[in-house]
């Protein structure tokens, strides 16, 4: 298998005044094409630097990261922003989506950014949006959505561009727990169809859907194991 993420020695230091907080203390971080992470750690562990840094959202004090072979750790911004869109699928609590602008506009704006037709935009939302159980919700706006519906459509929109990783912050935070099992399904399918998996989470229950769970604590990896319970 080949690795799709490589960090080494990642820091990530922020000033606070005349102090420097020092969240991440030396990141060594391999993940293989194809595999299921949840990344764990109590609130101030560092997990949401690590977040940003593996979705290129930002950039480390010193240390090396090579996503899908390429060395990301020294990019300017607008390289970075190339990156996301072309490697990286998110999926946020809030969702993040257009308010005003359908389902299925919503699932092809990263396309518009990547430079595709409309027409080929139109037909790859439309199977991505079939793909996560919503056929039958292409045309409606955000509000007219529920909670769990609109969170498909976030996922949709990040498989859209065939991305390397799908980077998914606290998924079902903001969910019922009915709900959320749902989400985590769609998730072990996508899974199952060849995409890497990355959640950040601090629930056991939804990180119980991953092979592997590394425990984040002041702002090292504190465990990394092979879910046994899969």
């Amino acid at each position: 298998m080949s690795n799709v993420i490589d960090m080494k020695n990642i820091k990530r230091d922020f000033p606070l005044g005349m102090e420097i907080v020092r969240v991440l203390k030396g990141i060594d971080l391999i993940i293989e094409k194809g595999e299921y992470v949840a990344i764990m750690g109590p609130s101030g562990s560092g997990k949401s630097t690590l977040m940003n840094l593996l979705g290129c959202l930002d950039t480390p004090t010193s240390g090396s990261y090579i996503l899908n072979g390429k060395d990301v750790s020294q990019m300017q911004d607008n390289e970075l922003a190339e990156i996301r869109n072309k490697e990286i699928g998110f999926v946020f609590q809030t969702f993040n989506l257009m308010p005003r602008s359908t389902a299925l506009d919503n699932v092809a704006l990263p396309m518009v950014y990547a430079g595709m037709g409309k027409a080929e935009r139109t037909e790859r939302a439309k199977s991505v949006l079939t793909d996560v159980g919503l056929a039958d919700r292409m045309d409606h706006r955000p509000n007219q959505l529920s909670g769990g519906q609109r969170q498909r459509v976030a996922v949709g929109r990040a498989l859209v561009n065939h991305p390397s990783i799908i980077l998914a912050d606290e998924p079902t935070g903001n969910l019922d727990s009915k709900t959320s099992v749902e989400i985590m399904n769609l998730f072990d399918e996508i899974h199952k169809k060849g995409n890497t998996v990355i959640l950040v989470t601090h629930e056991e229950d939804v990180a119980k859907h991953a092979h592997r769970i590394i425990r984040l604590l002041d702002g090292l990896i504190e465990s990394d194991e092979v879910n046994v319970s899969r």
